[in-house]
């Protein structure tokens, strides 16, 4: 297979890394790009980490966006084209047979590769890291093996995979203490540490896979696919605890723009519609020319929400961001209730307004300390539904704005669409929003299709779109 050229200039790649990054929803317009030429003019090739640096300040908006840049920049602008040096100069003896050995079979390679690595990592060498990962994608990470062109590559998750860096935490531990060169640290301290430095490496090892491949396949292909998104463009439900994690510290950011957002809108909004009459006697002053418009003043009052959110499984970590955004937009409106069920209702306004609760465990302590379930676990739309009608129906009325956070999934019990129906004619507005991606509502258990025929039912799979949805549907 013949090797996807790189770009031929510096232009060339700074602008492949700009298209890359706009693809990853990143805003970048021509003022950013022209401010990045301006910074390599400045800066040179000479010093890489300074220029990553020099070009992230001109692209970037916030620090949520520095994982994506890194990954993308490490594709347009490598340390090295092709095989590593230290591979080229003391290449690393590949087996006959490219397929991992069978389980009880020694592998010497590995074998070798495992010993540096853990003298590397105890000595916390970041050169020799560096080398060892170009090694280990080498030896271990190569597929294909020439049969298929198309096929061939180099993956990361078969190196690690074979490698199994993290079984080397104990052997690391026990050669620092018998050193004595380790800090005057807990165990569990210094086993901390140690998992950092693993973790660090098997990004150099995801670095120099995702170069390798990108030479065969083009860098803008590889950034397209293999690139991490953003922590704002990861599906709700897709979410891993890491993920979510950085998704429950953008939530004070995002809330301070949205409330900006909504604040401008009802400045807006106060102005009112043109007063004709006022507008046509004040013209009289400039020979019937209207130069100052008369308006009809407004008083709104900032509207009422209420939320209605399903905390049970995987969507629990949607309802969980929502809320605490939500919690950190309670200025914006005159109140704010939520409640939660999983097939029974339950107001949760204390908890999201306890200032010492803990965030990260919001979901589990709306479980064990609200009565959101019955006799069984799973989620019962219909009945939980009926609930809020029947007991909370108080807390809507004709300026409460309600949304309800939830895949619509009854597990094929009654979905109670008169209950929504009640809702509905209460208040000013309803929205429902479901993290499932539209083609979907109408499979299995899902009653997503039903209940949007009774209220506006809008897909909402990450927190851009969450962000986008809020500052467009609420009320000012």
């Amino acid at each position: 297979m013949t090797t996807a050229p790189p770009p031929a200039d510096t232009a060339a790649r700074l602008t492949g890394l700009v298209r890359a990054l706009r693809g990853h929803g990143l805003r970048i317009g021509p003022a950013e790009t022209v401010d990045a030429a301006a910074v390599l003019d400045v800066l040179g090739l000479a010093d890489r980490e300074q220029m990553r640096a020099g070009l992230a300040a001109a692209l970037l908006r916030s620090d949520t966006q520095r994982a994506a840049f890194d990954a993308t920049f490490d594709l347009f602008f490598p340390l090295g084209v092709g095989t590593p040096e230290a591979v080229r100069a003391d290449p690393p003896a590949l087996p006959d047979d490219p397929r991992p050995p069978r389980p009880g079979r020694p592998d010497p390679l590995r074998d070798d590769l495992r010993e540096r690595l853990a003298a590397a990592l105890a000595a916390d060498d970041r050169a020799a890291q560096a080398r060892l990962a170009g090694e280990v994608v080498e030896a271990l990470g190569r597929y294909g093996a020439g049969a298929t062109p198309a096929s061939d590559g180099w993956s990361a998750h078969q190196a690690l995979g074979r490698l199994a860096p993290e079984t080397l935490l104990a052997r690391i531990l026990a050669a620092l203490r018998e050193q004595a060169t380790a800090p005057d640290l807990s165990d569990r301290v210094l086993a901390d540490e140690i998992r950092r430095r693993i973790q660090d490496f098997r990004a150099l090892v995801a670095t120099e896979a995702r170069r390798r491949v990108a030479e065969l396949r083009g860098a803008e292909r590889i950034a397209e696919r293999a690139v991490a998104p953003t922590a704002d463009r990861i599906d709700f439900l897709a979410a891993g605890r890491d993920q979510l994690a950085e998704l429950r510290r953008t939530v004070h950011p995002l809330a301070r723009k949205l409330a900006t957002r909504l604040a401008a809108r009802r400045r807006r909004a106060a102005r009112g519609q043109i007063d004709l009459r006022r507008t046509l006697r004040r013209s009289l002053s400039t020979g019937g020319v209207p130069l100052r418009p008369a308006y009809r003043l407004r008083r709104p009052a900032r509207p009422e929400l209420v939320l209605l959110c399903d905390v049970s499984g995987s969507v629990a970590g949607f309802a969980d961001f929502t809320m605490l955004l939500v919690q950190a937009m309670s200025e914006q409106f005159s109140k704010v209730r939520v409640f939660a069920f999983v097939n029974r209702t339950a107001e949760v306004t204390a908890l999201l307004a306890r200032g010492d609760a803990d965030p990260a465990r919001l979901a589990a302590r709306i479980l064990t300390e609200a009565k959101v379930m019955g006799h069984h676990g799973n989620s019962d739309y219909g009945s939980a539904l009926g609930e809020f009608a029947e007991r909370h129906l108080d807390a809507v009325g004709p300026r409460t704005s309600v949304l309800i956070l939830g895949d619509a999934r009854t597990n094929h019990r009654d979905p109670n669409l008169d209950a929504l129906r009640r809702i509905a004619g209460r208040a000013r507005r309803v929205h429902w929003l479901n993290p499932e991606q539209p083609a979907l509502w109408p499979t299995g258990d899902s009653a997503a299709a039903a209940y949007a025929g009774v209220v506006e039912m809008h897909s909402c799979r990450n927190a851009r779109r969450l962000g986008e949805l809020i500052a467009r549907l609420l009320p000012v």
